[in-house]
């Protein structure tokens, strides 16, 4: 049931600068789309052009939005 409510959470803010934490990675970039299951997120600090990371939803365990200035 959180699931569903996480994911729609996720959605209000697609487009926004995120850092995501699983229990292996802290991945930042762009909030690019969300599913009940996935979540893609755009690293556009590789130097490499911009990487699409897609994360399972079960593995996120936090997202943190930093504030731009």
């Amino acid at each position: 049931m959180f699931a569903n409510t996480f994911a729609a959470e996720l959605a209000t803010r697609i487009g926004s600068s995120v850092e995501v934490a699983t229990d292996s990675n802290l991945v930042e970039g762009i909030l690019s789309t969300v599913t009940a299951e996935l979540v893609l997120v755009i690293d556009i600090n590789t130097g490499y052009g911009n990487t699409k990371i897609y994360l399972s939803l079960d593995s996120i365990n936090f997202i943190r939005f930093p504030q731009t200035a």
